[in-house]
């Protein structure tokens, strides 16, 4: 590890997976970390699951891919359905053995990394994570950055990394403009414990199936089932979770007899946005306080992992004095790119590809599906786009 003076603390306000990735590779290179979270423990909502191929090499450089593997689904294939007329076309991620090691996802709810990184990070001296510490305002000069709790206890540090979520209290407080759009749609999320292939034999892991009345997204993690759909307009949350609609929209993939096993549900609205900066001085953004996305293709967690693989080396390089205050700039510069013209793309054409409508256009693009499929070249170009391989490539170019 590089040795760092003391008053070389790097903040950082969110425990997420982001977050913690950030302070785990600040840590290895000597940094001293502190990281702020709002919540009392690290969060368990049943949020991100899938872990792309480029991600799983990230991780494991940082040591701790072992431990997700461990626990997590292995997922070869990933498939795109259609509600009346079954599979469509299966993609298979081996083709991709010639790029990485790791030709498939793992399918792990994001909270399991953070605890497998807070193990890692638990007894290191120069490494604290502190809960209960939610930041609200932040504040900086010429040499330093200042956190602001809710409960006025402040936090000093050279540099801060703002990976507080969607509704970042950092972004605020620097003044970062938000700039995107909110889908029409909000998202009813199921967990279930009950085995969903009795219904659907012949199903991946991940599935995406469309519909021109009700597309359905169906996951499997470790631990349970997750079936994801769409909530009309005009339909109210409490509708929307209330236990009769909840079992009408199980009912949809499997006829039940009796109840099915509900384990969780919840209700988000989807919005697509980018920080129209990721630097704002001594301050950065990372994760959904940077940009967030339509879930659809599972970038968001990825693409915010992605981030601080970036941001927290060029940091820790400039505390140690081998990059310069300009180098911190590429951070803003590449990773809102990716941002714009990659992440955004690809979940937007998912979304649109469920939802479409016109009889004749959904059939287009089923064949297609499966003409891509057919294809080795194109199959292969594909699955290289859909996780994220070209995205890295490029930037390795």
């Amino acid at each position: 590890m590089t040795s760092t003076s003391a008053d070389s603390r790097v903040l950082i306000a969110g425990a997420g997976p982001v977050g913690m990735t950030a302070a785990l590779i600040l840590a290895r290179e000597g940094v001293p970390v502190t990281v702020l979270e709002a919540g009392s423990a690290f969060s368990t909502e049943s949020r991100a699951s899938t872990f792309h191929p480029p991600t799983l090499e990230m991780l494991e450089e940082l040591d701790v891919l072992d431990e997700l593997m461990k626990i997590g689904l292995y997922v070869p294939t990933f498939q795109y359905r259609d509600r009346e007329r079954g599979l469509i076309a299966e993609l298979d991620l081996s083709l991709l053995s010639g790029d990485t090691k790791y030709p498939f996802r793992i399918q792990c709810e994001q909270s399991k990394l953070t605890q497998i990184i807070y193990e890692k990070l638990k007894d290191v001296p120069h490494v604290e994570v502190l809960f209960d510490s939610r930041v609200t305002v932040v504040e900086q000069d010429d040499h330093s950055v200042t956190a602001v709790l809710e409960n006025g206890k402040r936090y000093i540090g050279e540099y801060l990394i703002g990976t507080d979520g969607a509704r970042s209290a950092v972004r605020k407080s620097v003044g970062a403009e938000f700039e995107g759009v909110t889908y029409p749609e909000r998202y009813l999320v199921i967990s279930t414990h009950e085995d969903i292939t009795s219904w659907i034999p012949d199903i991946s892991f991940v599935n995406y199936i469309s519909d021109p009345q009700e597309w359905l997204v169906l996951l499997r993690t470790p631990e349970h089932w997750r079936a994801m759909f769409p909530v009309r307009e005009g339909v109210s949350d409490e509708e929307a979770q209330s236990m009769e609609n909840v079992q009408h929209k199980m009912q949809t993939i499997g006829d039940k007899q009796g109840a099915w096993p509900i384990l969780h549900t919840t209700i988000y609205r989807v919005h697509q946005r980018v920080a129209n900066s990721y630097r704002f001085g001594r301050v950065f953004l990372a994760g959904d306080a940077a940009h967030i996305n339509n879930p659809l293709g599972g970038l968001g967690m990825n693409s915010g992992i992605h981030d601080v693989y970036h941001l927290a080396p060029l940091i820790a390089g400039r505390i140690s004095g081998s990059h310069d205050d300009a180098d911190l700039d590429s951070y803003d510069l590449y990773r809102r790119q990716v941002s714009e013209e990659y992440v955004a793309v690809e979940t937007d054409k998912n979304w649109r590809r469920l939802r479409e409508t016109n009889e004749e256009e959904r059939l287009k693009q089923q064949q297609e599906l499966r003409e891509i499929v057919a294809d080795p070249a194109r199959h292969l170009d594909y699955v290289r786009g859909t996780c994220m391989l070209s995205e890295v490539a490029n930037a390795r170019s």
